[in-house]
């Protein structure tokens, strides 16, 4: 589930700025529910009419409670249709914040359950696509399945108040608002942690004897950017040294388990390892 959630995410940055269809919504059901469900041959596709309704229960000491009947299979495409109108924004006519629109797209979804399984996660990555496709590129780095996962009830809650008081969304938008400053709090506390690291990684390596004043240079970029590669000539250029000194500064690297060199083609490539800092710490 966590590798179908990754690629799911990576579709979403693609098509952030393509409108959405019911075609779309399905490729995404059938990406998060990859492997995971009974009938391979239900992903990617709505229930069927002469299908039974898969409804939303909440089990509590073996007994199970039914929560939400969703609306009848016959409706769904035509639902799903109007789903994504509002989703582009073509509808209603009248503003509604960015950030409204994206919840209440994801309770669309889960309220129209369409799907035998994976309607949340598909509800998420619907959510994601929603404020990615409006400009906030942030929610793509915050994190909340985590958050919705260790209080099911308030979600579940959430869900029952707007149904039960005509259908009034006003509860499920708090709702979600609370699980988006929780979720911005949560990566604030990380980059500030992450930022500490780095911090008392540098100062380990600028007193270590064993690495010269390029290679330093060289892993203070690596941590702040985990995804980087670097070349010799790339090297040689940025510090004006010959090909050879920069040759050796990386090997020296590669010799530590501080870089791993990679093959792209005929040339080589250097990255930094997974846990570099720790592996810095460690020295």
């Amino acid at each position: 589930m966590i590798h179908n959630n990754y690629r799911a995410i990576n579709l979403v940055r693609e098509l952030r700025e393509e409108k959405m269809t019911p075609e779309l919504v399905y490729q995404l059901h059938e990406i998060v529910t990859e492997g995971t469900l009974d009938d391979p041959d239900t992903a990617g596709r709505p229930q069927l009419p002469h299908e039974e309704r898969v409804k939303v229960v909440w089990t509590r000491d073996t007994h199970d409670k039914v929560l939400h009947d969703p609306p009848p299979a016959e409706q769904l495409p035509e639902r799903m249709e109007a789903l994504c109108r509002f989703a582009n924004g073509d509808e209603p006519e009248w503003f509604v914040h960015p950030v409204v629109r994206a919840t209440i797209t994801h309770f669309w979804l889960s309220y129209d359950h369409p799907f035998v399984d994976g309607n949340g996660r598909s509800a998420r990555a619907l959510f994601y696509w929603s404020m990615l496709s409006q400009g906030y590129w942030l929610t793509e780095y915050l994190t909340i399945s985590n958050i919705l996962k260790n209080a099911p009830a308030k979600y579940a809650r959430s869900f029952l108040h707007a149904e039960t008081d005509s259908g009034d969304v006003t509860y499920f938008v708090i709702y979600q608002l609370k699980v988006i400053l929780r979720a911005i709090e949560g990566l604030n506390l990380y980059l500030r942690r992450k930022m500490t690291e780095v911090k008392e990684t540098e100062s380990l390596m600028k007193h270590s004897p064993d690495l010269n004043r390029r290679q330093v240079e060289l892993l203070s970029d690596a941590l702040r950017n985990p995804d980087a590669e670097y070349s010799v000539k790339g090297h040689a250029t940025t510090h004006n040294i010959g090909q050879e000194t920069a040759r050796l500064d990386l090997v020296g690297l590669e010799e530590r388990d501080l870089l791993v060199r990679q093959k792209i083609g005929k040339a080589n490539y250097f990255a930094p390892p997974h846990e570099l800092s720790k592996r810095l710490r460690d020295l």
